[in-house]
């Protein structure tokens, strides 16, 4: 390969890199070339299967200041870059292996951390954005359901109460109210004579 296209190989996987949130390095030796296509199958709706250069993918990753995969940069590579959810990813990857052993995990990164292939298995072991949002949505729902019930059981037995005392107040007939109001409007005089008298005194 000349030095140029060396050059642009290795600015690409950069690239890659920069551009996915988690990628995971793997070994494919003794997959066929229709195993290999499941794979990038069964990741598409997420991630990219990319077989790599050991020298030229070590190189890209130090530009883009990634460590995870050193020393792991051996034998036929071939490295899935994330660019959705990394949880179903891995569920991906998992079952894939499962199915065909010939697939190696080897090492991974996740928003610039070291993944070990234990932590792959867990990550695969999470439960997908979708379903915890679902859980979320549900959650919030049924909170507002509370909610709107402890809000509206206070209000409609205000509204019982009311009516019953507009019922009791039918039944008694009106109150008589004029003394009172005749008290209420000799309040203003004396009001009024007092600061009279105040003024004069000034």
């Amino acid at each position: 390969m000349a030095t140029a296209e060396k050059h642009a190989a290795i600015a690409e996987i950069a690239d890659k890199f920069r551009s996915s949130g988690a990628a995971v390095l793997t070994e494919y030796r003794g997959l066929t070339v229709k195993q290999l296509s499941e794979l990038r199958g069964s990741i598409r709706e997420h991630a990219t299967y990319a077989v790599v250069k050991n020298t030229l993918t070590q190189r890209a990753a130090e530009e883009a200041g990634i460590t995870a995969f050193d020393g792991h940069l051996s034998g036929p590579s071939a490295i899935v870059f994330i660019t959705g959810d990394p949880v179903e990813t891995a569920k991906g990857l998992r079952d894939f292996a499962k199915a065909n052993p010939a697939l190696v995990i080897k090492a991974g990164v996740l928003d610039g951390k070291p993944l070990s292939p234990e932590d792959i298995t867990k990550l695969a072991d999470l439960e997908s954005r979708e379903v915890l949002l679902s859980k979320l949505a549900g959650a919030m729902n049924a909170s507002l359901s509370k909610a709107v019930y402890l809000f509206a059981a206070p209000l409609s037995q205000t509204a019982r109460v009311v009516d019953a005392l507009r019922a009791k107040v039918e039944a008694e007939g009106p109150v008589e109210a004029a003394p009172a109001a005749a008290d209420t409007a000799e309040a203003p005089a004396e009001a009024t004579d007092d600061v009279a008298a105040g003024g004069d005194e000034s």
